[in-house]
């Protein structure tokens, strides 16, 4: 009755469909005005489009599939987008039937979205369409002088028994476009920061390529590389480049996301060495009674604290897996993350001790050692590693429960991370104190899981690891890395630390435009 009801409500308000498409409208604005001048694509400018479709797309969803009900229409179809470089497809996403949402495809006959916008804030489905377009042969196509950019939208409906329904387009739009995404930069008029001593770290006066450096930061400042905030170089404890970006300053609180994951590994090793814990092959049945959460087994019991350390327990989380039971993003809404974790079940979908990214079972780790520390995770860490650092200005993020939260998202400022990496290029030294371990260093730094899906990358306890290929040598880094493009690096066969933080939380070119940034700038600048 309800969908007989809503039926002749669409007949009503929209009469038979038009064979002829709608209209698409760009602008560099948010507003629904076309660009009445020629547009042009720089690294720091915004495009927006406006279509104008003749009914709501529930309506070319029933033309597509007339036997299927609403809900079974809003959950398997949406729009496809289609983009067009000089007349030639690039470019085609069927858009997940979660955006828009499912009243827009009710209601909605206008759609006016950004493709580009760098206000801060969570970007848009359609940013996402437009970052997969420039992964997926747009950044190629657009190279530098004009073209012609060209959208289409379409419905789609999606029957798992007779495959892939696609109907004709119902809205279409042009832009005529000079692409200027390469900056001159005139390294002549851009000045590096004068450095000043930091608490325990001294200035460097060693040579470093300058010019390469200023093109970087005209690039940073132009554009081209987004959101980042700093970039500090340490070289033989010493500091040697240090850069603020995008409002940031020396006294700026980075959240760094799981770059905080490497924080438990450290407290893990300074509790090893104060018997607060046996050893890594401790098991969880130490810790806790598992037979009071859900899915016990006894291989559930006997995981270890090295499993946890090094993401490779059986337990079935895996953040990078958007179905799986125990993904960080089906914990953080719980009120009890450790129950989260030990709840989840030990039915592992990878081949056992296989690496899989588990945000849940560090949590688990950082609950573990507020148990047997004494005065708590916090009130331990900041006695036995930051005071020592001399670190004073810091914050963590807090589980449910008020305990420091080991997922990530601790605050400090560039520079006491830089201490951070720079503890463990000393091998857990800091002023002439043992801070953390050697050996806890050493079993750190050592290649204990394979990443699946990289080359050559591998994982220590709670850090990663690669080499990157500079002037024809290698040079092997440890480094934490969190969500946004953050990084504290570790080189080994070089006396390098660095750190560099940025803001482009869940963005698709966060983390390639740092690899980018240390390959062809960085690293380049301050190697032999």
């Amino acid at each position: 009755m309800r969908y007989l009801a809503f039926f002749l409500y669409m007949c009503l308000y929209f009469p038979a469909l038009s064979q002829t498409p709608g209209k698409i409208i760009f602008s560099s604005q948010r507003s629904t005005g076309a660009i009445n001048t020629s547009y042009t694509l720089t690294p720091q400018s915004n495009l927006f489009f406006t279509a104008y479709l003749d009914s709501p797309l529930i309506r070319y969803l029933q033309a597509l599939a007339p036997d299927a009900g609403q809900q079974v229409l809003l959950q398997q179809g949406n729009y496809q987008f289609s983009l067009y470089v000089d007349k030639h497809l690039c470019y085609q996403s069927n858009l997940h039937p979660g955006a828009p949402s499912a009243d827009a495809k009710l209601k909605d006959t206008v759609i006016s979205k950004p493709l580009i916008c760098h206000d801060k804030g969570s970007a848009m489905w359609s940013q996402y369409f437009w970052m997969r377009f420039l992964n997926n042969g747009g950044d190629s196509a657009l190279t530098e002088g004009p073209h012609l950019l060209t959208m289409e939208i379409r419905p789609y409906f999606n029957d798992p028994a007779k495959g892939m329904t696609t109907g004709a387009v119902i809205a279409r739009g042009e832009l005529s476009m000079l692409v200027n995404r390469q900056p001159v930069i005139d390294t002549a008029q851009i000045t590096l920061n004068t450095l000043k001593p930091y608490d325990g770290l001294p200035v460097s006066h060693d040579h470093f390529n300058r010019s390469t450096i200023k093109l970087l930061k005209g690039n940073i400042e132009a554009g081209v590389f987004q959101q980042i905030t700093s970039i500090a170089v340490l070289r033989n404890g010493q500091l040697l480049i240090e850069e603020y970006f995008n409002g940031s300053g020396r006294d700026s609180m980075h959240d760094v996301r799981s770059v905080g994951k490497s924080f438990a590994s450290a407290i893990t090793g300074i509790a090893l060495r104060d018997q607060y814990l046996k050893n890594t092959d401790q098991p969880l049945s130490d810790f806790y009674d598992l037979h009071h959460f859900n899915n016990y087994s006894a291989d559930k019991a006997r995981t270890s604290l090295k499993t946890l350390l090094t993401m490779s327990s059986g337990f079935d989380g895996d953040d990078n897996d958007d179905q799986s039971p125990g993904n960080e993003e089906n914990m953080y809404p719980t009120d009890n993350w450790v129950k989260f974790a030990l709840d989840l079940p030990f039915k592992p979908t990878q081949p056992p001790g296989q690496w899989h990214y588990f945000t849940a079972g560090v949590v688990v780790l950082g609950d573990i050692l507020h148990q047997r520390v004494p005065g708590g995770l916090e009130t331990y860490a900041d006695q036995q590693l930051f005071r020592p650092l001399g670190i004073k200005h810091y914050a963590w993020q807090h589980t449910p429960q008020g305990v420091a939260s080991t997922a990530g998202g601790i605050r400090m400022n560039t520079l006491d991370f830089a201490k951070f990496g720079l503890l463990y290029q000393q091998q857990g030294r800091w002023q002439g104190k043992q801070v953390i371990p050697a050996s806890w260093v050493q079993q750190t730094f050592t290649r204990h899981k394979v990443i699946p899906g990289r080359q050559e990358e591998y994982y220590g306890y709670l850090f990663w690891n690669k080499t990157f290929r500079i002037h024809g040598k290698a040079y092997e880094a440890y480094y934490c890395s969190g969500n946004g493009g953050n990084y504290i690096l570790v080189f080994r066969n070089a006396p390098l630390v660095v750190v560099i933080t940025a803001e482009a939380y869940n963005l698709p070119y966060a983390h390639p435009q740092v690899n980018k940034i240390l390959q062809q700038y960085l690293l380049p600048a301050v190697l032999p």
